[in-house]
């Protein structure tokens, strides 16, 4: 397994699935649009996730990087 910086993994994951964590638990799933250097994410056909279940589903979302995320590669 080679070893990738920060930046190398989100060149690598723009337009594809993501999973998007917040501090409060709840999850977003959706492909990753763009993202900017306060870690601000624009994701495209998104569903949101509270306590595993699925509660929602939007055509775009915006998600503020000060709310302590966590972006995983889906």
């Amino acid at each position: 397994m080679s070893k990738k910086s920060p930046t190398e993994f989100l060149d690598n994951v723009i337009g594809k699935p993501v999973i998007v964590k917040l501090n409060s638990g709840v999850k977003y799933q959706g492909i990753l649009a763009c993202l900017d250097g306060y870690m601000n994410i624009a994701l495209e056909q998104t569903e949101e996730y509270v306590n595993g279940q699925l509660k929602n589903k939007y055509g775009d979302a915006f998600i503020r990087g000060n709310n302590g995320i966590h972006l995983l590669n889906s």
